[in-house]
């Protein structure tokens, strides 16, 4: 389907209590890579996989333009912690997220709205829900870090008692692990709700991020 402008997949169906879960790929990715991610489950929830609006990429979509020599010189060094970055697109990705998921709430009226992604498409769900009033009834955040985070400690008090699932590699070369720890961190602080899960596998989603991902989807559903 198509939702504020966006093409969409969609996996899963319709349960008693309806529960749309939106799910954002990452930088130089696809819709269709995580597709597969919410079928899977057997949750008797609506997925929805946006493509991101950036596609003049080597591969795949984005949500924002990523200067790449300046990433693969970041990357030279090790992975990374993105505090301090203030991406010049994230303005413009908030308020297409924010189209996008009042569109999902106007069509589909879910009774729950989950949202979540996957690096990027992670660090978009959590500073649309520091920005947005009315923001989701749960977060899934798979492998990612702190963005702006200036001006994200000024809205914290949105994650106050929202139930948070967070999920990082102990080997990720691209977000370091205490990048995802640091965020957390600054979640718990803010009196969200965490689960937060290591595992010993690189920047992905493996199985243990998977079964996490079940069982906190099912506590909502």
């Amino acid at each position: 389907m198509k939702l504020a402008g966006l093409e969409t997949l969609v996996a899963g169906g319709d349960g008693p209590h309806r529960t749309a879960v939106i799910l954002l790929h990452g930088y130089a990715m696809s819709a269709a890579a995580l597709a597969p991610f919410g079928g899977s489950l057997g949750l008797a929830a609506q997925f929805l996989f946006p493509e991101g609006p950036v596609a003049n990429l080597p591969r795949g979509r984005a949500w924002w333009t990523v200067d790449e020599g300046r990433r693969k010189a970041a990357l030279h060094d090790g992975p990374r912690d993105l505090q301090d970055e203030r991406p010049p697109g994230l303005p413009a990705a908030r308020e297409l997220l924010n189209r996008y998921v009042t569109a999902c709430r106007e069509q589909l009226r879910p009774q729950r709205l989950v949202l979540g992604g996957f690096s990027q498409g992670a660090m978009l769900a959590l500073d649309w829900q520091l920005h947005c009033p009315q923001g989701a009834d749960a977060l899934l955040l798979f492998s990612a870090s702190r963005l702006n985070f200036e001006a994200w400690q000024t809205h914290r008090a949105a994650l106050r008692q929202l139930p948070v699932l967070m999920t990082h590699g102990r080997q990720d070369t691209d977000l370091a692990l205490a990048a995802g720890q640091r965020l957390r961190d600054f979640a718990t602080a803010a009196g969200a709700a965490v689960t937060w899960v290591e595992f010993d596998a690189g920047h992905e989603i493996p199985l243990q991020a998977w079964r996490a991902a079940r069982k906190f989807l099912r506590e909502l559903v």
